[in-house]
């Protein structure tokens, strides 16, 4: 095999390199030049990775949780509130792209991750026995965000629910972690969603201090928070794998 059919062979790979990973420079720095201590190139690399798990792990943290919910056919130990609060989250910036038109493209994963939270409050009010309850929250919901992409809305309300989406975001976690905890057991609560969601808020510390260079700028502090309740989830997902299903009572 010579040289032009190896470079044809690995031509679909250096596409993928070069789109998602690195500029062309750093990308003939590595593999070309063999140099892989240039460190500059590795910040890249670094950021542009850490870059492409946030889109990944955002748009597939809920898809576990939802099979979970869908195969056990019960929502049990998913608080309702804290499911909520998650809506609330992603709704501001949803809002906000569309009243910018802005190209789908650009905030699909935002819309995907929307329509999983607003199909797992459905699920748990229908698991519960409250079907009619669920379908009323669909329809609520479509309502408010009919209301929210009207020129009826002050514009200064969508920038406020964006900067207070990471505080509902802790606050969703709280609640999760409350709940747990009241009850002993975790319930249908995925592993696997909560590891995602955990791995993301690092990601996220990693991208706010590349950007401030600040641990204690209010954005840092707000996803190490996030991160440090993502990380209790965790522990109680392992802790009470094994438990049996109970109330506490005073």
């Amino acid at each position: 095999m010579d040289t032009s059919e190896v470079e044809e062979l690995l031509s679909p790979t250096k596409e993928f390199i070069l789109t998602y990973f690195l500029p062309e420079k750093c990308y003939n720095y590595f593999f070309v030049d063999l140099n892989f201590l240039h460190v500059p190139c590795w910040n890249i690399f670094l950021s542009k990775t850490v870059g492409v798990w946030i889109i990944l792990g955002t748009v597939m943290a809920q898809l576990p949780q939802l099979w979970k919910v869908l195969r056990a056919r019960s929502a049990s130990g998913i608080s309702w509130w804290s499911v909520l609060l998650q809506v609330y989250a992603i709704t501001g910036p949803v809002v906000y792209c569309i009243t910018n038109n802005f190209p789908l493209e650009a905030w699909s994963e935002r819309l995907f991750m929307f329509m999983q939270g607003l199909a797992m409050g459905f699920l748990i009010q229908h698991y519960s026995g409250n079907t009619l309850k669920g379908m009323v929250f669909l329809l609520a919901f479509s309502g408010v965000m009919l209301l929210l992409t009207s020129p009826l809305v002050p514009e200064h309300v969508i920038p406020a629910m964006q900067a207070s989406s990471m505080l509902a975001v802790v606050a969703s976690r709280v609640i999760q972690a409350g709940t747990n905890y009241y009850h002993g057991n975790t319930g249908q609560l995925s592993a696997l969603s909560v590891f995602l969601v955990f791995t993301g808020s690092l990601a996220l510390i990693f991208t706010s201090l590349q950007e401030t260079g600040d641990w204690s700028s209010v954005s840092t502090v707000t996803h190490v928070v996030a991160a440090c309740l993502s990380c209790l989830l965790l522990t109680q997902v392992v802790c009470y794998r094994n438990s049996r299903t109970k109330d506490k009572t005073e």
